[in-house]
């Protein structure tokens, strides 16, 4: 079925090579307790099965459910766009006034959908709303663990975005995972174009929080498959991640958060609503910070004094993972 007119909700699903594990995903959407009126699948250049299957199995599960009409759409591109550039083409398909977003390889809940609707349906002016999620192997078992204990997400973090100062905690670091996320349609055409400095959801979040609430529901609504080929997946803050990246090069990643910092307060004034003026001075704060953290020299020795100084500010504590960042900036190798 093809169409233009707006529907209530729609599924954002981004593919590439993802033809093991779609046919669960596709059907753990398509049999939610409430389903989605459309479904804007775009395909990143697969050069396996996955759209045979997709078609397959969508046809077949139209067949059994002849009463339901779900539009299909399918965007595929010859050359892969990336992951950020893919999703903002499967939201911008949309019609859904409100979306929700999907990996290729996870399983939701069946409750999912509808509890993330009775969430928007409670608070109008919600833009954005993501979940926590159990973590389960390749063959979809239970690993124990859930998406926020495992990514660190502290307390403080999830009180702040349920006080409504989720930017608090996006300035240090994101909480948000992209296959957790239902988002406004209005959120979507404030964000776009999406900085390629950014990742989509990343992206997306801190645009809702600049311009309109945004929540946290810490019950898990999808199980998010491990399986050691994701595009994006899960990267722990235990010990021997945090020694992994004392070690690593810091040129790379600080020039990376340098440009999204850039592009944050280039952008942060250009919204609307206008964030507070408070909020901007934040923004360009975190921009110096960064701006000191990309231009630190080689030699470690050197380090101390600028690292110090902007510790004993605040910036380190305010902008990121306090004493952490600060033993990173001053032993990591260029």
């Amino acid at each position: 079925m093809t169409g233009s007119q707006s529907v209530a909700l729609s599924v954002a699903l981004c593919t590439h090579n993802g033809a093991r594990y779609l046919e669960e995903q596709l059907l753990s959407i398509l049999n939610q307790s409430v389903p989605p009126q459309q479904i804007v699948v775009s395909d990143d250049a697969s050069t396996d099965d996955t759209l045979a299957v997709l078609n397959r199995a969508m046809a077949a599960w139209q067949q059994a459910h002849s009463d339901v009409v779900v539009e299909l759409l399918v965007l595929c591109n010859e050359r892969a766009l990336g992951v950020t550039a893919n999703f903002e083409q499967a939201l911008a398909a949309c019609t859904g006034v409100l979306i929700a977003l999907s990996d290729q390889d996870d399983v939701w809940l069946p409750g999912r959908l509808e509890r993330m609707l009775a969430e928007f349906a409670r608070r109008p002016t919600l833009q954005l709303v993501n979940a926590d999620a159990r973590l389960v192997d390749a063959e979809g078992a239970p690993l124990g663990l859930t998406l926020l204990d495992t990514l660190g997400i502290s307390a403080a973090d999830r009180a702040a975005v349920h006080s409504g100062r989720a930017i608090d905690a996006l300035l240090r670091r994101n909480i948000v995972t992209g296959a957790t996320l239902m988002v406004s349609r209005v959120l979507v055409e404030a964000a776009r174009p999406f900085p390629a400095a950014w990742v989509h959801d990343e992206w997306l979040a801190i645009v809702a929080a600049l311009t309109g609430p945004m929540d946290l529901l810490e019950e898990p609504l999808t199980d998010y498959r491990q399986h050691g080929a994701n595009q994006i997946g899960v990267t722990t803050l235990d010990a021997s991640g945090k020694i992994g990246r004392l070690r690593a090069p810091r040129t790379a990643r600080n020039a990376r958060l340098l440009a999204r910092a850039a592009v944050l307060e280039e952008r942060a004034g250009l919204l609307t609503p206008t964030p507070s003026a408070e909020t901007l001075r934040l923004i360009a704060a975190k921009l110096e910070h960064e701006r000191m953290r990309s231009t630190l020299p080689a030699a470690r020795v050197s380090r101390l004094l600028p690292v110090v100084r902007s510790a004993l500010l605040g910036r380190y504590a305010r902008f990121g993972l306090g004493a952490q960042d600060v033993l990173r900036d001053l032993v990591q190798p260029v």
